[in-house]
């Protein structure tokens, strides 16, 4: 279940916490900060939605979903991600314009490369559901060689983005465009060798992707891949879905606010990392779990 803190926990601050709550924390693949592992689907969900209670946050605090434009410094850079805010009249499609958890995931990936020592140099990236693609273009900015994929109606603006934003400057990183059907057979160019890094944000909005959704990670995650998954608080069964389907495949940890990017937080969104359980390992648990229970 991933490498134990131990001794270096005493290096964090966590006066704020209890014993127990240390107990729980983890790293896990190559995401350098200890995180809350999530140990129970409808727990987890239950706690999101009675601590954080996102319903009365503000929603949009870093995006214009009206303008044709998001604006945002990152990586030394200001990007410029265009937007068709047009696209939101069509019903299932939210791609085309830009939401927090993006913005929140994007800056999270540069503060954790600054502050905490993430390694994306020359780390191979794949983004599901890029959309706009800023999450992508910060990846490459940050030295990661991207792909970014999404449907094919959405790869247009997300081309002119990657463009505009990675092409067009100085940088030690690439980003490609592909496409990409959750659930369908992948690419050759996008799982050999397969991704360091799996990167998605507001990709868990319906219940009905989940198992595509899954099916699209367990092809893209071996051993040594880290998932980093950003997503709005809007539905807690829909969550709830995705954590129970998630945990038997993966070890899901929460990225506390603590260790976001400063200025860029939000109690309507969430961060996770996941990464493969070894094989075998959630039935042994599950076995051991019903066995105390019957005695």
């Amino acid at each position: 279940m991933g490498e134990s803190v131990g001794g270096g926990v005493g290096s964090w601050e966590h006066d704020d916490e209890d014993e127990d709550e240390l107990l729980l924390l983890q790293t896990l693949g190559a995401f350098p900060v200890p995180v809350k592992i999530v140990e129970d689907a409808a727990e987890e969900t239950l706690l999101l939605w009675t601590f954080q209670q996102p319903t009365k946050a503000a929603q949009n605090a870093y995006v214009q979903q009206r303008s044709l434009h998001l604006r945002l410094d990152a990586c030394g850079h200001s990007l410029d991600i265009m937007q068709t805010p047009s696209s939101m009249n069509t019903p299932g499609v939210t791609g085309g314009v830009m939401w927090d958890s993006g913005v929140v995931l994007a800056k999270l990936l540069e503060h954790s490369v600054d502050v905490h020592g993430l390694q994306l140099q020359g780390k191979k990236c794949v983004e599901l559901g890029a959309g706009c693609g800023l999450v992508g273009c910060v990846a490459a900015l940050l030295g990661a060689d991207v792909i970014l994929t999404d449907l094919t109606d959405r790869l247009r603006l997300l081309q002119k983005n990657v463009d505009e934003n990675v092409h067009s400057l100085s940088t030690c990183g690439s980003a490609s465009v592909r496409e990409l059907t959750w659930g369908e057979t992948l690419d050759d160019e996008v799982v050999e060798p397969l991704p360091d890094f799996v990167l998605a944000s507001d990709v868990v909005y319906n219940e009905d992707v989940v198992p595509e959704l899954l099916k699209t990670l367990q092809g893209l995650t071996g051993p040594h891949t880290t998932v980093l998954l950003a997503g709005e608080l809007r539905n807690d069964a829909v969550l709830e879905c995705f954590f129970t389907c998630a945990l038997v495949d993966f070890v899901v940890g929460r990225v506390r606010e603590s260790d976001w990017h400063p200025d860029f937080q939000s109690s309507r969104v969430a961060v996770y990392v996941l990464s493969r359980r070894k094989t075998g390992v959630r039935e042994q648990e599950d076995r051991i779990w019903g066995e105390e229970v019957l005695r």
